[in-house]
């Protein structure tokens, strides 16, 4: 059997919030020795993405764009921990997808292949009864997925708006406790 090795990438403004919350919920139900790197996008801050292939090329990463690209690349599975802004994924996290556009053209990451048959995730946190608001957040992740040849293993969705109130979802953490099974 395979060793997973998830990196969970953290994309709220807010520590401890509902999405982090459920993401734990879900990381616990995992077995035994399964690695867990959780790496907060707002301790990692990357400036916004320039697309310089037509111009004089990508440039290698370097910071925490390095930082990022080499944990994304050194894990199995990838999860995405971003709440629900604006029926989207968080501007940290969409800057951090922003940013594999220019890895897949860094000189030697190799990224469309290493990323291939790894697996991407989704935890958010909505603030709506309405479970289809968040399709445009799982659609963006869904399609990287898709277009980087990885599995996609789905969203997990929580309902909760001040911290705390994606605990009383009782629905969402049944669903955490067989999210990654």
């Amino acid at each position: 059997m395979t060793t997973r090795d998830f990196l969970f990438l953290l994309g709220s403004s807010r520590t401890g919030g509902n999405t982090e919350t459920l993401a734990r919920l879900a990381a616990e139900q995992l077995p035994a020795g399964t690695g867990q790197r959780w790496l907060d996008l707002r301790d990692l801050p990357l400036p916004d993405f320039e697309d310089r292939r037509h111009a004089d090329g990508q440039p290698a990463p370097t910071g925490n764009s390095a930082t990022l690209l080499e944990a994304t690349l050194a894990a199995t599975d990838v999860v995405i921990a971003s709440p629900l802004y604006w029926y989207s994924v968080s501007t940290s996290t969409k800057r951090y997808l922003d940013h594999w556009s220019g890895w897949l053209e860094a000189p030697g990451a190799d990224f469309r292949r290493r990323m291939a048959g790894k697996t991407l995730w989704g935890v958010t946190a909505l603030a709506d009864d309405d479970p289809a608001v968040a399709e445009p957040l799982a659609g963006t992740l869904r399609n990287s997925a898709r277009y980087l040849g990885m599995r996609w293993g789905g969203v997990l969705l929580g309902n909760g708006t001040r911290p705390g109130d994606v605990l009383t979802d009782t629905e969402a953490a049944a669903r955490a406790k067989v999210f990654f099974s």
